[in-house]
């Protein structure tokens, strides 16, 4: 079913995202939360704590709930209206900022450590509370019709929400900023080489995002690690991951475990990944505050 009329699929091309758009009510934003927090309960603290990266990480490969919001119609009918019918989930993220928390991300682009050819993958940010620019929402730079890799240092900065702490060290250039508040239940799209980041959470509430990677199935990976990929649309006739099975309930023994193992070579391809850039580009020598404030 074809959602995105072609103004907004040329908006899309030439800046690098695309928002508001509608997903979930908010009675249903609010059931994800509520799963979020038994989340928290089997990690023994906040998905907003570092040490917790590891479950922050892909829960639709072992919750139902979230195994159907990365297939829902009303995301990947937009979803296909840009990367076509065979779609794959390469990851998921929760991206938490506690009220008045200094957590921030500095501008990046997820192509960076993502390791994946060529740049097509687009992230599906769902809202699952408020996100205003009080409650450090994204800003984003348009690409202007001409996406490129730039030139990143892994400074594992304090307080970033990333868990390389990565920054752009290069000059940004001039091309428009837009600010992507959404209310709960909407969401937003960014290209993969699209410039982003977020400030720190001001306001009263927790933010709470979930970002779903998506790519076509044609896109493979660069680098030595073979990862996993769950495919939600159409047919995988490439073969370039391996294709994650629907969980079987939630929090079971099976799904707890194919967690593990699809986190632990996720998290080998990006630490890979991390130097190939480094070998790329060459070390950055650099002031990194510098580069934070853009």
């Amino acid at each position: 079913m074809k959602v995105l009329n072609q103004e907004l699929v040329d908006s899309y091309r030439y800046n690098g995202y695309l928002f508001p758009l509608p997903a979930l009510s908010p009675e249903e934003a609010r059931s994800h939360l509520g799963l979020l927090d038994r989340i928290e309960e089997l990690a023994g603290s906040p998905l907003s704590v570092p040490a917790n990266g590891k479950w922050r990480s892909v829960p639709h490969v072992y919750i139902p709930e979230f195994n159907r919001l990365v297939r829902d119609p009303r995301i990947l009918d937009v979803i296909e209206d840009l990367l076509g019918p065979d779609l794959l989930v390469f990851t998921s993220t929760f991206f938490i900022k506690e009220p008045g928390s200094q957590t921030f991300a500095a501008w990046h682009q997820d192509s960076t450590y993502f390791g994946l050819t060529p740049h097509e993958h687009v992230t599906a940010w769902v809202a699952l509370s408020d996100a205003s620019a009080e409650a450090g929402c994204m800003e984003v730079i348009s690409s202007q019709g001409a996406p490129r890799q730039m030139h990143h240092a892994a400074g594992h900065l304090v307080n970033s929400i990333n868990g390389a702490g990565q920054t752009i060290v290069e000059p940004l250039g001039d091309g428009p900023r837009a600010v992507m508040e959404l209310q709960a239940g909407q969401f937003s799209l960014h290209h993969t080489l699209c410039p982003h980041r977020s400030s720190p959470n001001r306001a009263g509430h927790r933010r709470v995002g979930f970002g779903i990677s998506y790519i076509p199935a044609h896109v493979s990976t660069v680098g030595s690690h073979r990862v996993h990929a769950m495919l939600v649309r159409g047919e995988d006739k490439w073969g370039h991951f391996d294709l994650l099975p629907e969980p079987d309930g939630a929090f079971t023994e099976k799904g707890l475990a194919m967690h593990d193992l699809v986190y632990s070579r996720y998290r080998q391809h990006y630490r890979e990944q991390e130097r190939l850039h480094e070998e790329q580009f060459g070390p950055y020598h650099g002031d990194l505050n510098a580069a934070v404030a853009g």
